[in-house]
């Protein structure tokens, strides 16, 4: 099994088959929500290799732990107060009547990674938190084909010293299974060549997904007094039809934060709190070891393409803490 030059025909997390993506956000607090489902649920794993992470029902994914499968995963903004975002699509997953059968109910498991975007120029001035409403509506509106850039998770996301956002990318392994990634990036580190405009991500461009713009030059001496203006963190999610179990699912995340460290530079800084979920909808056989290799593989290769398509596909709104890098190097 090898790694297929070509992505998916959506270029989308939502190659793989039987996943939607939903997106929600608010122009005036310039931040939002982002939710991945299943049509059933999914195995799932986790791994957060940054120093400042926000994070909701991470432990029950460790593979000794009793719940098996996740109804949903969930991005979004507004640091610590985006982790109620899980409530808005917990309420609308019961509605549903999805969830854990224990004692005679269903709980829905609704693991949640935030990312810091209050200095993105909104106003955060609420008394009463909008992130579950925002998460419900990302819920009701998942589909298979979702926007780019600066929408849900993605919202006031800051990519070093340009605006963030959401971005996806696929591929399709020579034995037909599906990887995808699906990324709200928001690092203290950069994505692209200051002077260029370049992709770190380039050597793993499909056509012209980010532009096509080819490799850039060496990085120099990274700006470390830029970088350290205020928190951070890229949250992404990996998936693929192939059987994983918990411990599987979580070293296929393991591996997809090569990705990380591919797209920007500086990745995983003690700023930003960078985690990847991975997640299985085990609708094809699982793989052998050779195979788990190539989805790693896989994972990371489109986890570093989805970020530098989210940089790449940034539009401008009004109080923007950040240029887009199409007013810089388009």
């Amino acid at each position: 099994m090898t790694v297929s030059p070509q992505p998916g025909p959506l270029n989308l997390i939502t190659d793989v088959p039987g996943l939607v993506v939903g997106h929600a956000q608010n122009g005036i607090l310039k931040s939002g929500v982002t939710v991945l489902l299943a049509d059933a649920p999914m195995s799932a794993g986790v791994h957060i290799m940054g120093g400042a992470p926000g994070s909701r029902d991470t432990a029950l994914l460790a593979p000794e732990n009793l719940v098996e499968r996740v109804d949903a995963l969930v991005l979004s903004g507004g640091s610590a107060f985006g982790l109620s975002a899980a409530d808005g699509v917990m309420a609308g997953l019961r509605k549903m009547g999805r969830g854990f059968p224990v004692g005679g109910h269903r709980v829905p498991i609704v693991p949640t990674a935030i990312l810091y975007d209050l200095s993105a120029g909104g106003d955060h001035g609420w008394l009463d938190t909008p992130y579950p409403t925002l998460g419900g509506k990302a819920l009701d509106a998942a589909d298979t084909r979702f926007e780019l850039g600066s929408v849900g998770a993605g919202t006031g996301a800051v990519a070093g010293p340009l605006k963030g956002g959401i971005g996806s990318a696929s591929a399709r392994l020579a034995d037909g299974t599906i990887v995808g990634a699906l990324v709200a990036a928001n690092p203290v580190g950069s994505v692209a060549h200051p002077d260029t405009g370049q992709f770190w991500a380039a050597p793993f461009e499909r056509g012209d997904e980010f532009g096509g713009k080819g490799l850039p030059p060496a990085p120099g001496e990274l700006p470390l007094p830029d970088l350290l203006k205020s928190a951070h963190t890229t949250i992404a999610i990996v998936a693929t039809d192939a059987t994983l179990s918990k411990a599987q699912a979580t070293r296929m995340a393991m591996a997809a934060h090569d990705g990380m460290a591919r797209a920007i530079l500086p990745s995983h800084t003690p700023f930003d709190g960078d985690l990847v979920f991975a997640a299985s909808t085990r609708a094809r056989p699982a793989p052998d070891d050779a195979g788990q290799l190539l989805l790693g593989h896989a994972a990371a290769a489109c986890l570093a393409r989805a970020i530098a398509r989210a940089v790449f596909h940034a539009t401008p709104a009004h109080g923007d803490a950040a240029p887009c890098w199409s007013d810089r190097h388009a």
